[in-house]
C-alpha cells in the first residue's frame, strides 16, 4: 500500500486532487484570477541559494552524521525510516529533514566510498520540495537524484527518475543500484528495446529509471482502448460495484505518477516540449504511391522565389497562387478526391518540404534502408518515430528508398499536460534560469540556483570568427591538434551529423599528410558505441568529434596525464538556438573543480545567424579586425538565438493553449463488448 503522506506535506496546496485517484491534476483549468496571480508570482521564478543557508543545513547534518555513526550499519535502514517519520510532521525544519539526509549521507559514504558535500546535501532539500535544483555541471546531481529517489521510495511512493535518453537512465541505475539495495529498495532502468513484461514489472519497482519519451508513450499505450484500460474515472467509479468480475481488470503499465525527478529538466520540460509524442499504428495510406511521386517530380520543377517561397525560420513552405498551372497531369491511378486544387497544394507543399526543409545527415540519416529520424536537441537517433502526412514517404521518394506504410494516430500526449498529472514534480540542471518563468507558468517548478562545491577553474580563449565555412573547418582542425600536441583531451562539439563529418575529413586530411592523430567520431551514426568512445575521451591527447550525443549529462573521466596537460579542452564549433546548449557542451570541461579550456570558432555562414540575422552576418563577414569581427559576432548570435528561443516559445504557448482547450473533454476509454 502506497504512503504518499510525505510528498503531500511538500506539495502542500498544490496538491489539490485526492491521491487515490491516479491522475489528473492536469484537468483542471485555473480561472483568469488564479492564472493572473500565478503568472504575477513567476516574476520571483528564480531564488538565488545564499551559502549561508546552505552552510547552516550541513552544519545540521555532519553533527547528526556523527551520531548515526555509532550505529551499526545494519541499523542505518532503520534510523532512515524513523526519520522519515519524523519528517513528515514538520519537512521543512532543518534539524529534522538533517536527520534524513545524514543516513543516506554516511550510507553512500560506506557503499560509494564518498560523503557527499554540502551542496549536494542542499540540492536534495529543493528536488524533495517540489523544485528545479540549478547546479553547475559537475556537481554530482546524479548522486542528488539517487539520494532523493531514496528518502522517497523508503516513505512509501513510487519514484521515477528521468533522463534525456536511454544510455542515461541506464547508466545512473546501475551506478546506484548497489546504494537502493543497501536500503532494500528495488529499482530498475527502461530503455526502447525493453518488452512489454519487463516495462510493466519495471514500473512496479520502488525506483524506476526511464527517459522521458518512453513513459509518455507508455503512458499512452495505457489510454489505448484496445489494452483495456479504462478512463480513470469511470475505472475507480466501476470499483465502487459489488458485482464487478475482477478478472476484467487489467492492470495499467505505469501504477501510479507520484513523485518525478527529472534530470537536465530544461531539455526536456522546454526544449522537447514544442510537439506532442503521438502513438500511431500502420494503415493503409491515404495518399496513393504515384501521387507522391507525382508531388515529387512537379516540386522538382518549380523554382523558389517564382513559384513559391520558404520561411526557414518558421520551417514553411508558401505556395504562389495559381502555380497549379505549372503541375503536370495527374497519374490516371489516383482517386477522383485529389482532383480537388488544395488537396493537390497540401500535397505539393509536402513535398517541397521534404526537398528543401528536411536534409540527409542533419535531419535524418539512412540506416539498413530506412529514413532514421535525429533528435535535433540531443543528436540522437529516434527509432519507429515517423513524420505524418505522407512526408515521411515523400522523403523516401527523395532518397530513392522503397516507401515505408503510413501511421495513423492513436493517441497523442504533451510534454506539459502529462507532467502536470504528477503529485509532486521535481527537477536538476545546469541551465534553467532563463527559462524559469516559463517553467513556473506551465510546471509550477521554481528555480533555485544553488552555487558550486568548488570553484569554477575553466579557461575561456578568445572569441575566433571566420566568413567561411571551410576557414573555421581548417581552424577547429589546427586548434585540436595543437592542444592533442600539448597532451590535452580534446572534445569538438557539432550541432549536426554533417558537421561532425567535415571536421572529421579535415583531421583525416592531416593523416594523409603524415600527422599522428588519435580521433574518433560520436554522432547519430555511432550511437551504439557511445559508453565506450566516451569511456576513452578523457585519455590524454585523445580528439573525440561529437555532436550533441556528448552533450547533457555526459561525465568525461580525465586521466592524471590529462589534468596535468590542462584538463579537457572543448571546441565549439556552431552556436545552438538555446544558449543553454551552448552552455551545456561547454560544461563538460572543468568539472568539480578540474581544470579545463574552451574555444570557440564560428563563422558568420552558420545556418542560425543566417536564418535570424541576415544582415548583421552579411555585415560580419567583411569585418577584417578580428576583435572588432568577434564583437560583432558576440552581438549578431545573441539577437539571433533571442529570436529563435522566442519562436520555440510562441510554439510552445501554443501547444500548452491547446493542450488546456483539449482537457476540458472528458473521454472515456474501454474495451467495446
Amino acid at each position: 500500500m502506497s504512503d504518499l503522506s510525505l510528498i503531500r506535506s511538500y506539495a502542500g496546496n498544490r496538491l489539490r486532487l485526492a491521491d487515490s485517484i491516479r491522475q489528473v491534476q492536469a484537468d483542471i483549468l485555473p480561472s483568469k484570477a488564479e492564472l493572473f496571480l500565478h503568472q504575477l508570482a513567476g516574476l520571483f521564478a528564480a531564488k538565488k541559494i545564499r551559502r549561508r543557508e546552505i552552510g547552516r543545513l550541513n552544519s545540521h547534518i555532519l553533527k547528526e552524521a556523527e551520531g548515526i555513526r555509532h550505529f551499526t550499519s545494519d541499523e542505518w535502514p532503520a534510523l532512515l525510516l524513523q526519520a522519515i517519520d519524523d519528517l513528515k510532521q514538520q519537512p521543512h525544519h532543518f534539524p529534522a529533514l538533517a536527520r534524513v539526509l545524514a543516513c543516506v549521507g554516511v550510507a553512500t559514504e560506506y557503499i560509494l566510498g564518498y560523503f557527499p558535500h554540502p551542496v549536494q546535501f542542499f540540492g536534495i532539500y529543493v528536488l524533495l520540495s517540489g523544485s528545479l535544483a540549478q547546479m553547475q555541471t559537475g556537481e554530482g546531481k546524479t548522486l542528488v537524484a539517487a539520494l532523493t529517489a531514496i528518502i522517497v521510495a523508503a516513505s512509501g511512493a513510487y519514484v521515477h527518475v528521468l533522463s534525456t535518453n536511454d544510455y542515461l537512465a541506464e547508466r545512473d541505475e546501475t551506478e546506484m543500484r548497489s546504494l537502493f539495495a543497501f536500503f532494500g529498495l528495488t529499482s530498475a532502468a527502461i530503455s526502447s528495446d525493453t518488452a512489454p513484461e519487463l516495462r510493466r514489472e519495471a514500473y512496479r519497482q520502488n525506483i524506476c529509471y526511464v527517459s522521458a519519451k518512453e513513459i509518455v508513450f507508455d503512458y499512452l499505450k495505457d489510454k489505448l482502448p484496445e489494452n483495456g484500460v479504462e478512463h480513470t474515472r469511470l475505472h475507480y467509479i466501476r470499483q465502487l460495484q459489488k458485482d464487478m468480475v475482477r478478472q476484467e481488470i487489467v492492470e495499467p503499465i505505469i501504477p501510479a505518477l507520484h513523485f518525478c525527478i527529472v534530470d537536465e529538466a530544461d531539455s526536456i520540460l522546454i526544449d522537447e516540449a514544442r510537439t506532442p509524442l503521438v502513438i500511431s499504428r500502420e494503415t493503409n495510406s491515404l495518399v496513393e504511391p504515384e501521387l507522391l511521386q507525382w508531388a515529387i517530380r512537379v516540386a522538382g520543377s518549380l523554382k523558389e522565389g517564382v513559384h513559391f517561397t520558404i520561411n526557414q525560420v518558421r520551417r514553411d513552405v508558401v505556395l504562389n497562387i495559381g502555380i497549379l498551372q505549372y503541375s503536370l497531369p495527374l497519374p490516371a491511378e489516383v482517386r477522383s478526391v485529389w482532383q480537388n486544387m488544395s488537396w493537390q497544394r497540401l500535397i505539393i507543399r509536402q513535398a517541397l518540404s521534404a526537398l528543401y526543409l528536411y536534409r540527409k545527415n542533419e535531419h535524418y540519416i539512412i540506416r539498413d534502408g530506412k529514413i532514421q529520424i535525429v533528435d535535433e536537441s540531443t543528436g540522437r537517433l529516434m527509432p519507429d518515430r515517423s513524420w505524418e502526412q505522407g512526408l515521411h514517404q515523400l522523403i523516401e521518394i527523395k532518397e530513392g528508398l522503397s516507401l515505408s506504410q503510413e501511421r495513423e494516430t492513436l493517441a497523442k500526449m504533451t510534454f506539459q499536460r502529462f507532467f502536470r498529472q504528477y503529485l509532486l514534480l521535481s527537477g536538476l540542471t545546469g541551465t534553467a534560469t532563463e527559462v524559469a518563468r516559463e517553467l513556473w507558468a506551465v510546471y509550477d517548478l521554481r528555480v533555485c540556483d544553488i552555487p558550486p562545491n568548488k570553484p569554477n577553474r575553466r579557461t575561456y580563449f578568445p572569441i575566433r570568427c571566420f566568413g567561411s565555412l571551410q576557414q573555421k573547418w581548417e581552424a577547429i582542425a589546427q586548434d585540436a591538434l595543437s592542444k592533442a600536441a600539448k597532451g590535452q583531451p580534446v572534445l569538438i562539439g557539432t550541432r549536426s551529423v554533417e558537421a561532425s563529418d567535415c571536421v572529421a575529413r579535415q583531421l583525416n586530411w592531416h593523416v594523409k599528410n603524415g600527422s599522428e592523430i588519435d580521433f574518433v567520431v560520436l554522432n547519430a551514426r555511432q550511437d551504439c558505441h557511445e559508453a565506450e568512445i566516451i569511456a576513452q575521451a578523457g585519455r590524454s591527447g585523445r580528439i573525440t568529434v561529437a555532436t550533441n550525443i556528448a552533450g547533457r549529462g555526459t561525465d568525461i573521466k580525465l586521466e592524471h596525464a590529462s589534468k596535468q596537460a590542462g584538463g579537457l579542452h572543448v571546441i565549439l564549433t556552431e552556436h545552438h538556438e538555446s544558449a543553454r546548449i551552448d552552455r551545456q557542451l561547454i560544461g563538460r570541461c572543468g568539472r568539480q573543480g578540474d581544470v579545463g579550456t574552451v574555444q570557440i570558432i564560428v563563422s558568420f555562414e552558420e545556418e542560425l545567424l543566417r536564418h535570424h540575422q541576415p544582415l548583421l552576418c552579411s555585415i560580419g563577414k567583411h569585418i577584417r579586425f578580428k576583435q572588432l569581427a568577434a564583437l560583432w559576432m558576440g552581438v549578431t548570435v545573441k539577437l539571433a538565438q533571442y529570436a529563435a528561443q522566442r519562436h520555440h516559445y510562441r510554439i510552445r504557448m501554443q501547444t500548452l493553449k491547446q493542450d488546456r482547450e483539449l482537457s476540458k473533454q472528458i473521454g472515456f476509454a474501454g474495451k467495446v463488448h
